[in-house]
């Protein structure tokens, strides 16, 4: 009996210990992935309460299409408008050997409208913005399209095997250049005057064109009363003003618990965000998966009895040690994409998509990206192409909306040296005009005097303040 007790202890004891060894590594494990991504500090997106007042969105429905809902119809080129592609390719190439480099850019534009899916207009195309644009990235764009297409082209795998090492240089440089700027932001203390006024500006831009991106019509002005105040906006329908504060409830979640939670994220965490989304709009529909068959467009997308196994698989990939590993701006981009691709809810699916995108860059202590709501068109361009099979533009998109994002807190958290304003010009201090020199991504000056608002960087940040 005394030996059967200490077998059973023994055992007991192998056990346990095997147990331990199992969990601890788990946990090590996902601290590690965790880790990784949050080296950074997080970013508080949310202005104080004292900035602003808090409290506790339908139509964009983005038009995907799967590699499965390419048909033939598809593919088919119309003869006619071909046998014009080529025509107009032909003589763009005259004009090209001629050097009369405008109208063989206009006649190549007018081929590839005429036959997107033509390979030789594609190569062509590409070649010629490669050697007279210096275009590298949309010449590599187009040779990976006549790809897509056609496959087996040569021209078109010589041409790719030129471009891709340099357009993945030229992405890279760009991705350690948002690093920096974010650094730049991250090093501002966080009860500097000018980053506390930055925050509550950027979230009033944010709002204001998420909610423009699928058709809202109020202006900066009202969505800043209606967050301020809680009061209607006259001649305003209700599901506009749900709209912004549905918005609203939804950043104040993700800022209050995923963006300085150290774990995963979860199912739940997505249908939290978009409960709060389409709660003013549809209670009953918010917080929910889809239970009947959408159609977006041309696209079906996947039956309902098929989403919670997607978003399984997506929530998987999601917390995952290679997603962990990306930059997170890429990370960020693809999250916001693989959502809208599921279409996992009847509405709201855009919304809920950018709001886990911008969690995502928050943990890692990047703003909100703002999309300005006059590059709608742009966004769902860049949408369809990731979804024909190059996500490259999209996540190119997305890295130029986080740059200008970043351009526009370094600026209104830049200090200028004071002027002497008593009217005695002797005193005046004249700052040398090198020194208060910014530059947006585009490498071009920035003149602060030049700024309509105190909120613009440039031109895009003063797109349509009013609305329109």
């Amino acid at each position: 009996m005394g030996r059967l007790a200490l077998f059973i202890v023994f055992f007991a004891g192998i056990s346990c210990a095997i147990f331990i060894t199992f969990v601890s590594r788990f946990v090590g494990y996902s601290e590690s992935v965790w880790k990784t991504k949050l080296k950074q500090k997080a970013f508080a997106a949310v202005p104080d309460d004292d900035q602003i007042r808090v409290s506790e969105d339908i139509h964009l429905e983005v038009a995907l299409r799967t590699a499965s809902d390419v048909n033939v119809a598809d593919t088919a080129r119309n003869s006619a408008a071909e046998t014009e592609a080529e025509g107009s390719l032909h003589a763009a190439l005259d004009m090209k050997k001629q050097g009369k480099v405008d109208k063989a850019l206009k006649l190549f534009e007018h081929a590839y409208m005429l036959a997107p899916l033509h390979p030789d207009v594609l190569n062509h195309y590409g070649e010629f913005l490669e050697d007279t644009q210096k275009n590298v990235i949309m010449a590599d764009q187009l040779y990976f399209q006549a790809l897509t297409y056609s496959p087996g082209n040569s021209r078109a795998l010589v041409n790719r095997q030129r471009t891709a090492h340099v357009v993945e240089r030229l992405d890279h440089a760009m991705l350690q250049r948002i690093d920096q700027k974010r650094d730049a932001v991250s090093a501002i203390p966080d009860a500097a005057p000018g980053l506390r006024r930055a925050k509550k500006e950027a979230y009033f831009l944010h709002i204001h064109h998420t909610v423009g991106i699928e058709g809202n019509t109020m202006t900066l002005s009202q969505t800043r009363s209606i967050l301020e105040t809680r009061m209607a906006v006259g001649g305003k329908s209700v599901v506009e003003h749900n709209e912004i504060l549905g918005l609203d409830a939804a950043m104040k979640y993700i800022n209050s618990t995923l963006i300085n939670r150290l774990g995963m994220i979860t199912i739940k965490d997505i249908l939290e965000i978009h409960r709060r989304v389409l709660g003013y709009v549809d209670p009953i529909e918010g917080g929910s998966f889809r239970r009947t068959q959408v159609f977006v467009g041309g696209h079906v997308p996947p039956p309902p009895v098929e989403i919670y196994p997607l978003m399984e698989e997506f929530i998987v990939w999601l917390n995952s040690e290679q997603s962990a590993r990306m930059h997170p701006v890429r990370y960020a981009a693809l999250a916001h994409y693989k959502l809208v691709a599921i279409h996992p809810f009847s509405d709201g699916n855009g919304r809920t998509s950018r709001l886990l995108m911008n969690a995502i860059l928050m943990q890692a202590g990047y703003p909100p990206v703002i999309i300005l709501k006059k590059h709608r068109s742009h966004y769902y361009k860049h949408l369809e192409m990731a979804n024909k099979g190059d996500v490259r533009p999209f996540v190119r998109f997305i890295a130029e909306c986080t740059e200008r994002t970043l351009d526009y807190f370094l600026l209104a958290t830049t200090e200028f040296p004071a002027l002497d304003t008593n009217g005695d010009s002797s005193r005046t201090i004249f700052v040398h005009e090198s020194d208060a020199q910014i530059h947006n991504s585009e490498g071009k000056t920035l003149d602060p005097d030049d700024m309509e608002a105190s909120s613009c960087i440039n031109n895009s940040y003063c797109d349509d303040f009013d609305g329109a």
